[in-house]
């Protein structure tokens, strides 16, 4: 058949049309399905996978090797003493064994008294780029490897207590699972007397292990632990780069995720981890394609510093523990979802997410006057701010008394109480500063030393201050941010070599004090696994002095790109009731009741994407109207609590020319969804946008209810998304529900 000129154009025209819709539905499907079906989907209903220990699917072909398990992830082991090693680690997505590494590798190194040995392990694997099953029975352990003497397996315990006197999404702890120990003694060829045993835990209904390490001094004298590398991992390369090219990096392995509760110097876990968290070529991989062998495949956990600690006759070392997180996708959303899953699991504490009044002024009389308000209003916190006058470190009986009564009557409100106290970024003087390496400079230009006596009477004055008020909130500024000191500071400190190790130990100790006690922790580091409760969502303190229209931009252009990473509830936000770095009239929302419309539009997006931001200021309110405003919201807020505070899948980012929206979703709930959609143009705006509901767990027909009025009923696409026509006012917000 010829077709004619025109025949051609429609005919063309056609199959553009056809690959036009096709392309558009597969934007939806790409972003947002899951690889598995909806009723197996872990993140939308884990139950099912639950941890076990069991002779592995390979023990035919090797026998003595077992898995942990839980039919989302395994590591296989070989034990059989005085072997022991991990032979594969695997996801289990889509109903298939696919292995993230390629070698065998030690368990862990570790160096005592100037020893090195490998914990574990085997040599003698022909090629290091994949492992065949027949190749392990001619492999051997190394010369220096430490002997396999035998294992433990038990269940998941909680790394330190939590005290639970808020509201929290997640109230479980610790998260369940199963474990295994594994222990080693040193070579005949050694005569040091210790042993070493490697911890593993997998927890249920998520993919996500941690790992770490003991040392105990069997001997009658003092032994030093000069360093260790608690993980090692030939990891699957991310990609084939044959060549190396200056100012391009060759990427990392995307299949997994890793971090450790040793963290800080950042608002993200990337740069809190730098330190310990590394990503190595690997020297033994000698067939990979880059030419110059610098593929970085090799995960190694060890402190870049030390720790050089000394553990006495009969006691014992406990190395920091690390969390890894195997991905079943490479799309970023589902990546994202699962890392904020793991967080609600291994950092529950975090989504505890009361709302916060940061008060500016702590004359007593003005702070009770501020907690009735909070009460009326149903703000659930009073922070005695940064520039308000309060003073933590005051410990005379007048003042701890003053506060302890102060903290009473907010209790009689149920209105939480806490204070703000600068650690960091403070030069002390006398000896007490941090003495950086040449070349390096304290990460906020200044810090004390936390082993100094100025930093050990700081912590003294901090666990006093709370002991004796009751108050149960904490802002810690500049917490422990990492720096070395290259000072002597016995008893507590050698000098460079272990003065991280032990300045994070302290820093880490009182947050984990913190979470005994219940509590709440505002810090701007990384501390979450040691029990603080949130951090920045990621901000550029500046911009609260702009305008207020473009800071309510900001506003959701923060969130939307700072929950990549962190839950809704772990990342603070900003709200300047007054003004804060200038700006002037123009940047502020006082006098509140002048600018009600632009209250509450901050208001809204913070509380309708379950975020709590810091609203700073004199005061919440400052006439009626804008008391029943604000009440008003925190109402709506808290109805929807729930699911408002459960997570988020990302829309449309804001860029104040068109709607802006996400979706909040969690199969768990009677309201499995909620839609919110913002308008920041000065007029209304009607259109249709294409949401995908996959993360909800409903797969066939939604209950949409705007506004909570009537409710529609609406068939889902195969894709489980559907165009839903929304409409919403200039400068506002709507809603949908979804059951």
């Amino acid at each position: 058949m010829i077709l004619k000129p025109a025949d051609r154009s429609i005919a063309n025209l056609v199959r553009w049309s056809i690959v036009c819709f096709f392309l558009s539905l597969n934007v939806c499907v790409s972003q947002d399905k899951s690889p598995e079906s909806a009723k197996t989907d872990w993140l939308i209903d884990g139950d099912s996978f639950v941890a076990t220990i069991e002779p592995s699917r390979l023990s035919a072909r090797i026998p003595n090797s077992f898995e942990l398990g839980n039919g989302l992830v395994g590591r296989t082991f070989l034990l059989d003493p005085p072997i022991a090693a991990t032979i594969s680690v695997d996801s289990h997505a889509r109903g298939q064994h696919d292995s993230i590494t390629r070698a065998i590798k030690p368990e862990a190194t570790v160096s005592i008294n100037g020893q090195v040995f490998d914990v574990g392990g085997l040599i003698g694997q022909p090629n290091h780029a994949f492992l065949k099953p027949e190749w392990i029975s001619k492999m051997k352990p190394s010369e220096n490897a430490m002997r396999f003497v035998g294992h433990t397996v038990g269940m998941t315990k909680p790394r330190f207590p939590w005290k639970k006197i808020r509201h929290a999404a997640n109230e479980t702890w610790p998260p369940p699972g199963k474990s295994i120990t594994l222990e080693f003694e040193p070579p005949e060829s050694s005569d040091l007397e210790f042993r070493v045993f490697v911890h593993y835990e997998l927890y249920d209904h998520i993919p996500v292990f941690s790992k770490w390490l003991t040392i105990e001094n069997h001997s009658e004298k003092p032994i030093t632990v000069d360093r260790f590398a608690s993980e090692i991992l030939a990891v699957v390369e991310h990609e084939s780069r044959v060549e190396s090219r200056e100012g391009v990096a060759v990427p990392k392995p995307e299949s997994i995720h890793v971090e450790t509760d040793f963290a800080f110097g950042g608002f993200n876990h990337q740069n809190a981890n730098r330190h310990i968290v590394h990503w190595r070529s690997d020297p033994e991989y000698k067939t990979q394609v880059n030419y110059k062998r610098e593929t970085p495949c090799l995960l190694v956990v060890e402190p870049t510093y030390g720790p050089d600690q000394t553990i006495a006759a009969g006691e014992k070392f406990e190395s920091c523990r690390t969390f890894e997180l195997i991905f079943d996708s490479t799309d970023r959303e589902r990546q994202s979802l699962s890392l904020r899953k793991m967080y609600r699991t291994i950092a529950p504490w975090t989504t505890e997410n009361p709302l916060m009044h940061h008060l500016r002024v702590s004359d007593p009389k003005a702070v009770l006057k501020a907690i009735d308000d909070a009460a009326l209003v149903g703000f659930e916190m009073i922070i005695l701010s940064f520039g308000s006058g309060f003073n933590m470190e005051d410990d005379s009986p007048e003042h701890l008394q003053q506060w302890k009564e102060v903290a009473e009557y907010s209790k009689s409100k149920n209105v939480e109480i806490g204070g703000y106290s600068l650690l960091s970024s403070r030069k002390i003087g006398n000896g007490n500063n941090i003495v950086s390496p040449e070349g390096q400079t304290p990460a906020h230009g200044n810090c004390p030393a936390l082993t100094s006596e100025w930093g050990q009477d700081y912590y003294r004055k901090l666990y006093d201050f709370f002991d004796a008020t009751g108050f149960t909130l904490l802002e810690h500024d500049g917490p422990y941010p990492g720096d070395v000191d290259v000072t002597s500071r016995p008893p507590l400190q050698k000098g460079i070599s272990d003065s991280r190790w032990v300045q994070g130990k302290i820093a880490n100790r009182f947050y984990r004090w913190c979470r005994e006690k219940g509590i709440y922790v505002n810090a701007p580091d990384y501390y979450f696994l040691n029990g603080t409760n949130k951090c920045g969502m990621g901000y550029r303190e500046v911009n609260w002095s702009l305008p207020r229209e473009m800071q309510v931009i900001h506003t959701r252009q923060n969130i939307f790109d700072g929950t990549w990473s962190k839950t809704p509830s772990m990342g603070w936000m900003f709200v300047p009731l007054s003004e804060y770095h200038g700006g002037g009239a123009a940047a502020t929302i006082e006098p509140l009741d002048e600018h009600l419309d632009h209250y509450q539009q901050m208001l809204q997006s913070n509380l309708g994407l379950g975020v709590q931001a810091c609203y700073r200021g004199p005061r919440l309110f400052d006439t009626d109207r804008t008391r029943d405003m604000l009440a008003r919201n925190v109402a709506w807020f808290k109805k929807y609590r729930e699911i408002l505070e459960s997570d988020v899948v990302h829309g449309k980012r804001a860029d104040g020319r068109d709607l802006d929206w996400m979706l909040h979703v969690n199969p768990h709930l009677k309201r499995k969804g909620m839609l919110l959609v913002y308008n920041p143009t000065d007029d209304p705006i009607t259109k249709s946008i294409r949401v995908s509901f996959y993360y909800t767990g409903l797969t066939d027909t939604i209950v949409l209810k705007e506004k909570d009025s009537e409710a529609k009923s609406i068939q889902l696409d195969r894709d489980y998304c559907r165009d839903i026509e929304v409409t919403v006012e200039a400068n506002g917000m709507n809603w949908f529900v979804i059951e």
